[in-house]
């Protein structure tokens, strides 16, 4: 039996570039309890529909991406601490999602939803230009093989669709435990239009971040941690 040849791919074919790679990982009891019981809730679905944030939260302020918070420590202690400030965490962990949910009960928080998806097809397709006041990229892969550089986060031109889903005056805060993604990120921000950096050079540590899982096992490997913090704006600097 034979089979006809495949047609050739067109020339502009690329398979999508993903920035993760989906880790098998198991939940404990209490975590799939709460995933059951509180995902329909506080996971908001993944849909091709641009998000209303005064339907999401039923407020007007100020809203904070976080994009891949692993475990949530540092992301459900910040919503706690800032009743203020809107957070919607994306994830695609599911161990890490059904922990921050059954924080967000234990807690009683009000103003944290979350999403269970791709980052970029979710900034792409359900987060509005100029509506987001902050994104937090705190400790994802460095991919630290050269082949693998085309998966990070910050680098062109994703940094590009962060800093246009950035309100003017909003900030872009990335931090590390690997160098080499530190230098290879300030120099992809330096060069993505919009975007200008708060410091000359590396960040401070910001007083009101709060230590993650990784960045404690990062510097248990005496490795150093990076920051930078950049805003949007518009016109000439």
């Amino acid at each position: 039996m034979t089979s006809e040849p495949s047609e050739p791919l067109p020339a502009d074919y690329r398979r999508e570039v993903k920035t993760y790679v989906l880790r098998i990982g198991r939940m404990t009891a209490a975590q799939e309890r709460a995933y059951a019981e509180l995902s329909p809730s506080w996971c908001i679905p993944f849909e091709e529909k641009t998000l209303n944030f005064v339907d999401v939260f039923g407020n007007t302020n100020p809203i904070v991406v976080e994009i891949g918070f692993g475990m949530g420590d540092a992301t459900v202690a910040m919503a706690e601490a800032n009743p203020d400030i809107n957070y919607l965490g994306i994830e695609v962990h599911r161990p890490g999602v059904g922990r921050v949910l059954s924080e967000i009960k234990r807690r009683d928080l009000k103003n944290l939803y979350l999403i269970e998806h791709d980052a970029i097809e979710v900034l792409e397709k359900m987060i509005g230009d100029n509506s987001v006041n902050g994104f937090h990229i705190f400790f994802p892969d460095p991919w630290p093989k050269k082949r693998h550089h085309k998966r990070r986060m910050i680098q062109r031109p994703r940094t590009n669709l962060l800093a246009q889903k950035l309100a003017v005056g909003g900030y872009l805060y990335f931090v590390t435990d690997w160098l080499e993604y530190a230098e290879f990120a300030l120099e992809e921000l330096n060069q993505t239009e919009h975007l200008k950096n708060k410091y000359d050079g590396f960040a401070e540590a910001q007083p009101w971040r709060y230590q993650t899982k990784f960045e404690r096992k990062g510097l248990s490997a005496d490795r150093k941690i990076t920051e930078l913090f950049f805003e949007k704006y518009i016109g000439n600097l």
